[in-house]
This record gives structure tokens, sequence and C-alpha cells, in this order.
């Protein structure tokens, strides 16, 4: 079976590829079709964001597509950056990229005590056929709090910001293993893994 990853964030490439394995799926990914424009992320919700790009490059590539749309949400700032995670510190005019973004939040919680910075990075996954019908959809979290300071250099995203207080450390400072056991798309993929329609979708190629 032919699956397109419907990303082009080489971190999540990455985590995609290690926690669903070579064994039952061959891989593209959107490096491979920068021809194809990015659609417009309108939905208001991360579901609604997941299944959007699903359907669509699934029916502009004519193969099973697996999307996610993931982000950060924190409690003193009502929920945001939310589903404009990864494109936070641009639309507040303050930069672009990850270094941005964490840079951006560090100062929108600079008088927030430790007990308030509590927070959440959220996932959810959702899978499309080649006509554009959405199969499956996956959500999970993992609860953590945002420090002062980054930490660790494994991440992308927040993930040096971010405290997971089971494990005293920084999603950026986990091993893949450790992350994947715990992180939001680490769930969520299981999630989606056990109820992925191979039987019936065996023979398609993409």
């Amino acid at each position: 079976m032919h699956l397109l990853i419907a990303t082009t964030n080489p971190g999540k490439i990455r985590e995609f590829r290690q926690m669903l394995g070579a064994e039952r799926f061959e891989w593209s990914d959107l490096s491979r079709h920068r021809d194809v424009p990015a659609p417009e992320e309108t939905g208001a919700t991360f579901a609604e964001n997941a299944c959007l790009k699903a359907t669509y490059y699934a029916t502009r590539l004519g193969m099973m597509t697996i999307a996610d749309d993931s982000g950060l949400e924190v409690d003193a700032l009502d929920g945001k950056p939310g589903v404009h995670s990864a494109r936070w510190a641009e639309l507040n005019s303050a930069g672009k990229g990850d270094t941005a973004n964490n840079a951006l939040l560090l100062k929108q919680l600079a008088a927030v005590p430790d007990e308030r910075r509590t927070a959440r990075f959220v996932c959810v996954l959702a899978l499309a056929d080649a006509a554009g019908n959405v199969l499956l959809t996956a959500r999970d979290t993992v609860e953590g709090r945002i420090l002062h300071a980054p930490r660790g250099d494994n991440g992308f995203g927040y993930d040096p910001l971010f405290l997971v207080e089971s494990k005293g450390r920084t999603t950026a400072e986990l091993s893949p293993d450790e992350k994947h056991q715990i992180s939001h798309r680490g769930k969520a993929l299981r999630r989606l893994k056990e109820q992925f329609p191979l039987p019936r979708y065996s023979g398609e190629a993409g």
C-alpha cells in the first residue's frame, strides 16, 4: 500500500515513518510534490483542518493520504496558539518559524507563574482514500507545562519549552522512542493504526 504523508515538515515526516513502520506501507511525502499548492487551512478546529488537508491531497495526487493538524494549547492564553501554532509569530508580526514562535510564547507568558503555565499538545489525524473520503480520524493529547527557557535538541516546534512533568524533561530532551510513547502524535497514530482498514484497501496502489 502506498501512503502519502501530507506534510513537508521533516520532523513530522520522521515521526510518521518511525511510528507506522515500513513493513505495511510505501511512503511519499509532500517534499516530492512541491508543485501542488497548499490548501488554505480555514478550519476552526484541529479536526476540520486535518480532514481538509487529507481530502485535498488525496484527490489531487490520487493516493491514500494521512494528514495531521496539531498544535499547542496554553491555558493562560485561553487555548492559544491552538490551530495557529505553526504560524503564531508570523500572525503576530514577530517573525517566522520555530525560534520566533518560541520567543513570542515566552514573551507572552513572561509574567505568568509556574502553576499557571499548564498546556497541552493536541494532534488530530485524518486518513482519506484516493477519492477524498475520510476513512478514519484519531485525536489525542499530552499534558505539560511551559518552561521559562528552552531545553533539549531532539524535537521541533515548541518541544524545547514543553515540560512533561512525569518525565522531568521537555519533549526535546526525550529520545525518539520515549517521545513516541507519550506524545500527542504518537498516541493518535497508535489509535489510527489500530483501526487501519488494511484488508479492504490492500489492493490499491498509489
